[in-house]
C-alpha cells in the first residue's frame, strides 16, 4: 500500500471498514490488519490515529455510543404521539442493526477491551446495552408523565426487560433479524400491565 498519499476521514474510513468485517468475519476476526485491508489502506494509518488496536475499539464503540445519543433524542420526542409499543418497537429495531449487535459480541469476546472500557465508564455498565436501557427509560419516564402508562411504572426494570429481551430476539440470527412482529409482540408483553392500568 502506497505511503504518504492523504485519506479523507481516515477514522471514519477505518471504522467503517471494522464494522465490515464485524459483521462478514465475527469478532474473533477483527484485527489490525484485517481493518487495514479492508480499508484499503497501510497498517501505519490505523496507528497514526490511535495508540494501539484496543484504543481504536474503544473509539468504534464510542462512535457508536454517540449513534445511540441520536437515536435516544429521536425517541424522546416521539413520546405523546403515536402509540407506546409502535415507538418502542420502532427504537428496538433501530437499535439493534447488525453492527450493534456485533459490538456486544466484540465486548464479550475481548477480554482487552473489556478492561479498556472500564478505565473510561462508570462500574457496572456495558457499552451499547447501557446506552439503550438508558434511552429507553427516558422515554417511558416522558410518557409516564404525559400519562399514557401507568404514573408508577418502574421504568428501569421495563427498560431492562425490553431491551435485554431485544438482543436475544436479534442476538445468534446469522444476520437474518427478526421480522416486525416478534419485535412488536415483546413490546406490547413487556408494557401491557403499565399501558392497562393507565386506563383504569
Amino acid at each position: 500500500m502506497p505511503t504518504g498519499v492523504h485519506i479523507r476521514d481516515a477514522r471514519q474510513q477505518l471504522f467503517e471498514a471494522a464494522e465490515r468485517v464485524l459483521l462478514r468475519d465475527g469478532p474473533s476476526a477483527l484485527t489490525s490488519r484485517a481493518v487495514t485491508t479492508e480499508a484499503g489502506v497501510a497498517k501505519g494509518v490505523l496507528h497514526r490515529h490511535f495508540a494501539d488496536f484496543d484504543a481504536f475499539l474503544v473509539e468504534l464503540i464510542r462512535d457508536r455510543v454517540v449513534r445511540i445519543e441520536h437515536q435516544a433524542a429521536a425517541l424522546r420526542a416521539s413520546a405523546g404521539t403515536g402509540t407506546v409499543a409502535g415507538n418502542l418497537t420502532e427504537a428496538l429495531i433501530d437499535l439493534f442493526d447488525p453492527v450493534a449487535v456485533g459490538i456486544v459480541g466484540l465486548v464479550i469476546f475481548r477480554d482487552e477491551l473489556r478492561a479498556r472500557l472500564r478505565q473510561s465508564r462508570p462500574a457496572h455498565t456495558f457499552p451499547v446495552a447501557t446506552e439503550a436501557m438508558a434511552m429507553v427509560a427516558a422515554y417511558l419516564t416522558d410518557e409516564c408523565e404525559l400519562g399514557r402508562i401507568a404514573a408508577d411504572a418502574d421504568v428501569g426494570s421495563l427498560a431492562l426487560s425490553l431491551v435485554g429481551g431485544a438482543h436475544l430476539l436479534y442476538a445468534d440470527r446469522k444476520g437474518t433479524p427478526p421480522d416486525r412482529a416478534a419485535v412488536g409482540k415483546l413490546v406490547t408483553t413487556v408494557i401491557a400491565d403499565v399501558v392497562q392500568r393507565r386506563l383504569l
